[in-house]
């Protein structure tokens, strides 16, 4: 049985979700390089302009707002468990923002992935670790690696516990956990993109 990992706050709570979004930034300015990272790589992987984007936890909007930037007529699934992070995603985004569909489900139902297609690009930044427990983290990727094409990437960003990083081993992995948790589910091809203030960004693929 695992044991969870509680979180301190509840991000499904408008009052929890609005000061998470405000205080994003500031207690990790470098998010902004990461979120720039994510946009810079899938620059160089896209072979079309209307490549299907899905993103995992995808929160207030922040980096679906860059990815969208990069590809305006992108199809962007942006995938949440807290309709008080969609609302303030909308607001961000736009009501006139016709390429992207918000989905409220849980990584934790292991049906969240039904009907959802094929994607080019699966991104995910920070929310990994919302599983509760890192143990749970090789079965998302499996999950993700399903709705991937033959061809597509996998994006996974998270904090890490070596030097710099996060305190609890339990909730969060080293650099090598993660690498291990993406070969656990059958990426051959991963690889550390960028690493800085104890977040990790890894590219996972299979061809």
């Amino acid at each position: 049985m695992i044991a969870e990992i509680p979180s301190p706050i509840d991000l499904k709570q408008t009052a929890d979700a609005e000061e998470w979004a405000r205080t994003a930034f500031i207690k990790r300015p470098a998010r902004t390089e990461f979120i720039e990272t994510f946009a810079c790589i899938a620059t160089q992987l896209a072979t079309q302009k209307n490549i299907r984007i899905l993103e995992l936890g995808s929160g207030p909007g922040f980096l679906a707002e860059h990815l969208l930037h990069t590809f305006p007529q992108c199809q962007y699934i942006a995938l949440d468990f807290s309709p008080a992070m969609h609302t303030l995603a909308r607001q961000r985004l736009g009501s006139t923002n016709k390429t992207i569909q918000f989905l409220e489900r849980d990584f934790l139902d292991p049906n969240w992935v039904q009907g959802l297609g094929q994607f080019d690009l699966i991104v995910t930044m920070q929310a990994v670790h919302e599983l509760r427990h890192k143990s749970r983290a090789s079965t998302l990727h499996t999950q993700a690696k399903r709705l991937l094409n033959p061809h597509g990437n996998y994006l996974f960003c998270d904090h890490h516990t070596d030097t710099g990083g996060m305190n609890n081993t339990e909730l969060y992995m080293s650099i090598l956990e993660q690498q291990s948790s993406l070969a656990e589910a059958g990426f051959n091809h991963i690889e550390l993109i960028l690493e800085k203030a104890g977040m990790a960004l890894h590219r996972a693929h299979c061809h």
